[in-house]
């Protein structure tokens, strides 16, 4: 399955561990279900113009929630943790506090 790297590249991760991990060239992104680890490097380099030096790729599982009685689930969805060369940095995280 092919996709255009805008489709695989959902969303930035906001969270205090990610955050952490920015010191250490460490990028978190919401990406596509279907999506494997060459795919996820291909596009960061492509959107952001940085070499990647590894990627690493978790699946999170749904949870179950309860509200008022009713039972749930929130979807499961897939991580992908970017680490970038020595010096590369991507713009969309600097500047974020937490």
């Amino acid at each position: 399955m092919s996709l255009h790297p805008n489709e695989i590249l959902l969303a930035p991760v906001v969270s205090e561990k990610s955050y952490s991990q920015i010191a250490d060239r460490k990028y978190t992104f919401k990406v596509h279900k279907d999506a494997h680890k060459t795919q996820v490097r291909q596009a960061v380099e492509q959107l952001f113009g940085v070499k990647v030096l590894a990627v690493n790729i978790v699946q999170v599982p749904s949870k179950p929630k309860m509200r008022n009685y009713r039972k749930g689930r929130r979807p499961g969805w897939k991580k992908a943790i970017v680490q970038l060369k020595e010096g590369d940095s991507i713009e969309i995280f600097e500047g974020a506090q937490v």
